[in-house]
């Protein structure tokens, strides 16, 4: 098969690169097998009518006026590579035509799970705090030191939001026997009950647990819904932990509710990235602080290059796309997550 023959792949992954999505292997195998037309976001609708005719697959996810999806006459397949789905394409014609929109944000879910599980356990034990006062010589000795903490294993957890990173986030909460409540109003309860939680309200969730994790895309229905009154139920002490999207939570109320005494938090996420250096949250007490940084981890992006190949191969021989997750029609037109500007 000559070069002019193999399928065309028009490449546009910023904030991401190929050579950050692709080990060095993974990218001499995609350019084996497809013909690669590199360029950006602002820039696709300018490529030459050949080039958007004969176009199979999308890596990344520019935006895509109607005009220009009617010239993608050979488009199967659009891989969001950023992971989230943001409302820059005619989503409805998309799945009219039969195309595909999939992320590959499953490869973020183990990674956030596992810093989210590290903070809990922080806000549990009081390690960071414990450690600075060590290097400070203020450091408390054994019970002394552990006036305010409190066991993980055994407590009541409650999670908002069941996805992927929901899911994550459980097998690994199972090795500390919790009694985990789940709030998913976008699920119905027996898959809850089939990954052992409880189907909860929000309310239940947030007053009967000692840990609470917030693991929910931001969508046109929840924008800030977790605010001052939602924190006043939690119980007094009880953990937040944050590490989904910022816009989920009124981070004003989340940080007066720390700075009260109420409850303790972590975040991953905040409402402006890079923050502000005087940002009143970076000397908040009780508050523990991640830039955005959860998911970023080299294994996790690599991991990407594997689930774009795979599925190709799989639409290539007439196949459904089988390792990423497909956006679908009845709620990809709700999300508000705001794009990442960096790796």
């Amino acid at each position: 098969m000559s070069d002019s023959d193999l399928p065309l792949v028009i490449s546009a992954p910023e904030p991401r690169t190929l050579d950050l999505i692709f080990t060095p292997g993974q990218l001499a195998k995609f350019r084996a097998r497809y013909r690669i037309v590199e360029t950006t976001g602002k820039e696709l609708s300018s490529l030459p009518p050949q080039v958007l005719a004969e176009a199979r697959y999308i890596v990344g996810q520019p935006p895509i006026p109607p005009g220009t999806l009617e010239r993608l006459k050979a488009l199967r397949c659009v891989f969001n590579v950023e992971t989230n789905l943001i409302d820059n394409m005619p989503y409805a014609t998309l799945f009219q035509r039969g195309i595909h929109v999939v992320t590959t944000g499953l490869v973020f879910a183990e990674p956030v799970a596992e810093l989210g599980l590290a903070m809990a356990l922080d806000l549990a034990r009081g390690v960071i705090d414990a450690d600075l006062a060590f290097r400070e010589g203020r450091e408390l000795w054994g019970g002394d030191g552990n006036r305010d903490a409190r066991l993980l294993s055994g407590a009541e957890v409650g999670i908002v939001g069941f996805g992927d990173l929901g899911r994550s986030l459980n097998r690994l909460l199972c090795g500390f026997r919790t009694r985990t409540r789940v709030y998913d109003p976008w699920l119905p309860p027996s898959v809850l009950v089939d990954s052992g939680v409880e189907p909860a309200t929000l309310d239940e969730v947030l007053s009967r647990s000692d840990f609470v994790f917030v693991v929910a895309s931001v969508t046109s229905e929840n924008q800030g819904f977790l605010g001052a009154e939602a924190f006043a139920k939690m119980r007094k002490g009880a953990a937040f932990i944050l590490l989904s999207r910022a816009g989920v939570v009124d981070f004003d109320a989340l940080m007066a509710a720390v700075e009260s005494g109420h409850i303790r938090a972590a975040s991953d996420v905040f409402p402006q990235e890079p923050l502000a250096k005087d940002h009143p949250v970076r000397k908040l007490p009780n508050f523990i602080r991640s830039a955005h940084r959860a998911g970023a981890l080299d294994i996790a992006f690599k991991r990407m290059g594997d689930m774009v190949l795979e599925d190709m191969d799989l639409m290539d021989r007439g196949l459904p796309p089988m390792r990423s997750k497909r956006a679908e029609r009845e709620t990809v037109a709700r999300m508000r997550s705001k794009p990442v500007d960096r790796n």
